[in-house]
């Protein structure tokens, strides 16, 4: 004889402007389902269903996945909580649902509204269990939460815009110093035409500055982006704070090569130069901005 069935009918959570129908298995934003996979969606239902407490990774991974299946344990639930952090619009560095405690597991932090839950209805789940002091004064400060926009998406504490997803964030700043990049390399590449460039327009002396400032700002401007590249794509935690202490140098850098395209006023003309200029001028500050949306304990920038 089979085991019993456990009865699922209403058992709906809802947290933030997301509602997680277990009947339906669904996961809902402001009523619009949301495309989750079904792992993601098993690790939330879980998480959920022992809000406040510390799931522990090898119960996620007995519960979802056979002790007969072989498989990257580690890298399969890394993958199923950064996808389920996607949807949710949450980070590791800055939860707001899910919190990572390092190799122990993880946990639910944000009140639960409105549930029935396993049959049993509650209006406020307990969002988190404190250990200590610390923990109570940080379990509070993560409740409070960000504001909420009029079409009920979490808004930056610092911001006031709308949270975007991390991914979009990272790989437009990846993008930025990938373009700087390549800036880099092909002066340097062809640092002879910079010379012909520079004589064109500028007299001896002041020719031979911008050609050694171009190589002196490129060769140090690329291991530079390359840390910024790496640090983005393996989403270093503590990028923000780095960016910080960087942000005077990675401005100067960006402020003088913001001029190249002068370089190129034969080629190109004033205006088109003068335009190009001006792009590099905002991407400069935008570089500041996306470092802010995707690492929100960062600081003031």
């Amino acid at each position: 004889m089979s085991a019993p069935q456990p009865d699922n009918t209403g058992r709906i959570a809802r947290f933030g402007v997301f509602e997680l129908d277990l009947e339906a298995g669904e996961l809902r934003r402001n009523g619009i389902k949301l495309h989750l996979q079904q792992q993601p969606f098993q690790v939330l239902a879980i998480l959920l269903e022992r809000a406040g407490m510390v799931v522990a990774r090898e119960e996620l991974r007995q519960k979802l996945w056979k002790e007969d299946t072989f498989v990257d344990f580690d890298h399969s639930l890394n993958t199923a909580v950064n996808k389920l952090r996607e949807v949710l619009g949450d980070s590791a560095s800055s939860p707001q649902y899910v919190e990572t405690l390092a190799r122990r597991g993880y946990r639910f932090i944000a009140p639960i509204r409105k549930a029935t839950w396993g049959g049993s209805d509650s209006t406020q789940a307990r969002a988190a269990i404190p250990n200590s002091l610390e923990d109570l004064r940080a379990t509070e400060e993560r409740l409070s939460g960000p504001a909420v926009s009029s079409e009920g998406a979490a808004l930056h504490p610092e911001l006031e815009v709308p949270i975007p997803p991390r991914g979009l964030t990272r790989g437009l700043f990846a993008v930025v110093q990938i373009m700087y990049l390549a800036f880099y390399i092909s002066a340097l590449f062809r640092l002879h035409a910079v010379q012909g460039i520079a004589d064109w327009f500028l007299p001896g002396w002041s020719a031979t500055v911008t050609v050694a400032a171009t190589m002196v700002t490129a060769g140090a401007g690329i291991p530079l982006r390359c840390f910024l590249i790496s640090a983005a794509g393996f989403d270093y935690r503590r990028l923000g704070e780095k960016f910080l202490h960087m942000f005077p140098l990675i401005l100067a850098l960006d402020l003088l090569w913001a001029v190249a395209p002068f370089l190129l006023m034969q080629k190109i003309g004033m205006g088109a130069a003068f335009a190009a200029t001006a792009a590099l001028l905002y991407v400069a500050f935008a570089e500041r901005t996306l470092i802010r949306l995707a690492y929100t304990k960062a600081g003031a920038l």
